[in-house]
């Protein structure tokens, strides 16, 4: 809610905007240049500023800057200190990234780091650069950046409905938000085509794609509007910023901005059509506020006239608000300051004159405290003869009922008793004193028209039964005069300060409650997991708003609303028929509020609030007809919007992380499809070149092959034919392990003997390295596949052989430890290199010696997970490397048969 207290100063506000010095005093300062396309000249403009700041001897350093081939660009580089890059490896190549370590160590007054929106490669300390320069901020370091429009993470849906692209790098609005300095580098669209064309953007060899993909004066012209206009949205947060922080509260008029009061009179859609008319005029921005005084309880059908109003504003573009005051126009003229209003709609009253000078007029009061802001009073045909708006259905806290009035003459009488008592004629302080107690009880307890009757009645029976001459309303003292008139004024002070009090701390208590409910909800949906999740939760929080039958639908990407969309309800949604959901679709469609209570298909079982999010429309709330006019309450309604909308933001949000797991899936397959490719290309080449070699050479009648020469020949050709068969096992092993077609038939297994056979196995790659065994005794058997276990440990053992020379020493160790049996491999060879030890166990990751595809540790790994285990690649040593199998081992070992357990125990006891 907003305050209606215009002249006083929010402590609140005022100590975010000490903290907001504070801040900005502490970091550094962000400058942005900001461009419509790649071309316009940002990178340029950022580097003739840094020339003419170096020449007048102002420290510049040069962190990164990407001159994309651009001549002109690469010359303002020189005599500039440019920071060395940081080169990474990544799959192979070598990249030069900007070195965020050494820009805090040189720590310069002004750094220039170009591209915002770059991606930073894995191994940095970031993985964007928009966060390296905020930990450049944080660190009070001045930066200088370049950004197109089209990487603002606000902008980027409209950009992809403008050009069809999607712009996957991105920087959050808050970074653009808090920029210190924007400066927009415009280039009109003809003069950019004609640089694009001259080579001076791209290398010519990518310009025609460009122009066919990107560089469409249609898109350059629209991309241009987006950027002068976020350009301008930041001018105007900063407009605003400055008029808080100097506390300015005239209007200066720099942005055209109407404001329309509403209220409950059939009059007020004219003033909402009337602004609506003249903020098309002007191209302005306009607000319909209600002003909800707690004292006054408005009827039924007021609170219906007024959410109309205000659903009319809305359809027409309005920002709508309903701000909390006893004074509406104080009200009024303080949301006008706030949100830099330079006109106000109102309109004429069609009061007599007479009511104007006794109970006030809203227009004149608004035009009297208006100050320099314009006031437009708007006529109505129906203002002449008409009657009067119809009076409030009552006054809360006003008002009272006739037990508050029986309760107030009883406390006046007891009162007026106890005064009695202690009538003193000399001294008639006490019974002064007793009777405004009185007046205070009754106005604590009672209402505001029952504590104004006990003042009058107090002050009356004081004049009647304690001065002289008594019973008797003269007044012989004339100083009882002033006691008399004192105190008459004062009951009426203490009740109506009481009054306002008990006002106020009932709008806070009622604040409180909705405060209390925004925050429940947010927190729940930000840990909502599923948009069922989300219904639910949705749902639960505004049962305590709405006391009726609730029904939260949300449709299927690309389909209606039908019965399926039910995502959640309070009650059982058995009342929505057809023709309801009809309604439903209706009011999702056109985003207009429908059915019951509404002037819109009010035929209809229900209600129907339709919910959107920043993306557009998500669902629609639905609830039974008996409870509309409970919604459709101002600022009940805008409770139920503000909790709807959130549930919506909560809804796209979990949508748009499907997406991007959707991406990352559609991109890891397109990189392993393509890193499939190649090494199926590289790996199956070597040996049918080799077994074609061998065969051509067999069959060449020329040649006069000794015996011992074709023998070669032919084990070349099995030795390669059996390695290919490998290489093919390997890649159809691997496909069916993820696809999870291979079934694991578990058995007792002892992994003595798969350690045996899977050496037997790896005897022809190990033949020319000592291996050294070491498994403990007595290790206990486990649930496992034996065929995969072995195919697991002969991996490690090829692998081990693979990456070490002939001679090294490889060694196999087994033995349990925490509940695990593990099984290690180590050799005494190169190791594997720090850069490839994070990618050891991916599929298609090959060390330099590798002579397969890169999916022996991947199948390894998927075979110890499929078994409830893992596989690791163990901490550095001074050599070599340790590859650990664990498997989980069962709590129940089996027993061994009966003759068996004899056997062993006759053996035990004689050993010859």
């Amino acid at each position: 809610m907003e305050s209606a207290e215009p002249d006083r100063p929010d402590p609140d506000r005022l100590l975010a905007q000490v903290q907001h010095e504070e801040e900005r005093n502490r970091r550094g300062r962000l400058k942005i240049y900001l461009g419509a396309a790649p071309g316009v000249g940002k990178t340029f403009a950022m580097l003739s500023a840094a020339r003419r700041r170096v020449a007048q001897g102002l420290e510049t350093v040069v962190g990164c800057v990407e001159t994309h081939g651009r001549s002109e660009t690469a010359a303002l580089l020189q005599g500039l200190e440019v920071l060395p890059r940081r080169a990474i490896e990544y799959r192979g190549t070598q990249l030069a990234e900007f070195d965020l370590d050494a820009a805090l160590r040189r720590r310069p007054a002004l750094l220039l780091v170009d591209e915002l929106a770059h991606t930073n490669a894995p191994g940095t300390r970031f993985p964007k650069r928009w966060q390296d320069i905020a930990a450049l901020l944080d660190a009070g370091i001045d930066v200088e950046t370049t950004l197109n429009v089209q990487h603002v993470e606000s902008l980027n849906d409209v950009f992809a409905q403008i050009s069809g692209i999607r712009v996957r790098e991105t920087v959050p609005d808050h970074v653009l938000d808090r920029a210190a300095e924007v400066v927009l580098v415009d280039l009109p669209p003809d003069v950019l085509l004609e640089r694009l064309r001259g080579g001076k953007v791209y290398l010519p060899e990518v310009v025609p794609s460009a122009v066919e993909r990107f560089f469409k004066k249609d898109n350059l012209t629209a991309l241009r509007e987006l950027a002068l206009r976020r350009t301008a949205q930041w001018v105007d947060d900063q407009l605003r910023t400055l008029r808080r922080a100097q506390g300015v509260q005239r209007i200066w008029g720099t942005g055209d901005r109407i404001l329309v009061a509403v209220g409950p009179s059939p009059l007020s859609a004219r003033l909402v059509r009337a602004a609506h008319r003249t903020a098309v005029g002007l191209r302005a921005e306009w607000f319909a506020v209600f002003v909800d005084d707690p004292a006054v309880a408005l009827g039924a059908a007021q609170r219906e006239r007024v959410s109309a109003h205000l659903r009319l504003a809305e359809s027409l573009g309005a920002r709508t608000a309903t701000i909390e005051g006893r004074d509406a126009a104080g009200a009024v003229i303080a949301f006008a300051r706030e949100h830099d209003v330079a006109r106000i709609v109102v309109g004429k009253s069609g009061r007599p004159r007479w009511r104007e000078l006794l109970f006030g007029s809203f227009p004149l009061d608004v035009i009297r405290r208006s100050g320099d802001i314009d006031v437009h009073v708007v006529r109505s045909a129906e203002t002449a003869g008409a009657p009067d708006v119809p009076a409030p259905a009552g006054r809360r806290g006003q008002w009272s009922t006739w037990r508050e009035i029986a309760e107030a003459a009883v406390v006046v009488l007891g009162f007026v008793g106890a005064a009695l008592l202690a009538y003193d004629p000399g001294d008639l302080s006490t019974e002064a004193m007793l009777l405004v107690l009185g007046t205070v009880v009754v106005a604590l307890r009672c209402g505001r028209a029952a504590a104004v009757a006990a003042a009058v009645a107090n002050a009356l029976a004081f004049n009647l039964l304690f001065t002289e001459p008594r019973f008797t309303f003269a007044i012989a003292d004339p100083g009882y005069v002033v006691a008399f008139v004192t105190m008459l004024v004062i009951g009426l002070v203490v009740t109506s300060l009481v009054s306002l009090v008990r006002e106020r701390s009932a709008s806070a208590q009622r604040r409180e409650r909705e405060s209390a409910v925004l925050y429940s909800l947010v927190r729940e949906l930000s840990e909502a997991a599923s948009e069922d999740e989300v219904g639910r939760t949705a749902v639960a929080h505004l049962r305590d708003l709405v006391p009726g039958e609730l029904v939260w639908l949300v449709p299927a990407v690309g389909k209606d609303l039908d019965a399926g969309s039910v995502l959640a309800s309070h009650g059982v949604p058995d009342w929505l028929g057809d023709a309801d959901f009809a309604v439903a679709r209706w009011s999702f469609d056109r985003g207009l509020v429908a059915g019951a209570g509404t002037d819109r298909l009010a035929d209809s079982a229900g209600l129907f609030v339709p919910v959107a999010g920043r993306h557009g429309r998500v669902g629609v709330l639905a609830v039974r007809a008996a409870v509309a006019p409970v919604v459709l309450a101002p600022k009940t309604y805008q409770l139920v919007a503000t909790c709807a909308e959130q549930a919506a933001l909560a809804i796209e949000r979990l949508r748009l992380r499907a997406r991007q797991l959707d991406d990352q899936r559609v991109a890891e397959t397109e990189r392993l499809r393509s890193t499939l490719l190649a090494s199926v290309s590289h790996d199956l080449r070597t040996p049918l070149s080799t077994i074609t070699g061998c065969a051509s050479s067999l069959l060449d009648p020329a040649l006069a092959l000794a015996p011992a020469a074709r023998t070669a020949l032919l084990e070349g050709i099995l030795q390669e034919a059996t390695r290919l068969n490998d290489l093919i096992a390997n890649l159809v092993f691997a496909t069916r392990l993820e696809a999870g077609a291979v079934a694991l038939r578990r058995e007792w297994t002892s992994v003595e003997e798969v350690v045996g056979s899977a050496l037997r196995r790896a005897k022809p790659q190990l033949a020319e390295r000592p291996v050294d065994v070491a498994v403990a005794a007595g290790l206990p058997l486990v649930q496992a596949d034996p065929v995969l276990l072995e195919q697991a440990l002969f991996l490690l053992l090829d692998n081990a052989a693979q990456h070490t020379p002939a001679g090294t020493r490889v060694q196999v160790r087994a033995g349990t430890r925490d509940g695990t049996l593990w099984v290690e491999v180590a050799d005494d060879g190169p190791g594997v290199a720090p850069g490839q030890r994070d990618r050891a166990f991916e599929r298609f990751a090959r060390g330099p010696a590798s002579a397969g595809m890169g999916l022996g540790l991947a199948i390894c790994a998927a075979i110890a997970k499929a078994h409830g285990g893992s596989v690791a690649l163990l901490a550095e040593r001074p050599r070599g490397a340790t590859f650990r199998l664990q498997l989980p081992v069962p709590e129940h070992q089996p027993q061994p048969p009966a003759s068996e357990a004899a056997w062993e125990g006759a053996g035990a006891g004689d050993p010859t």
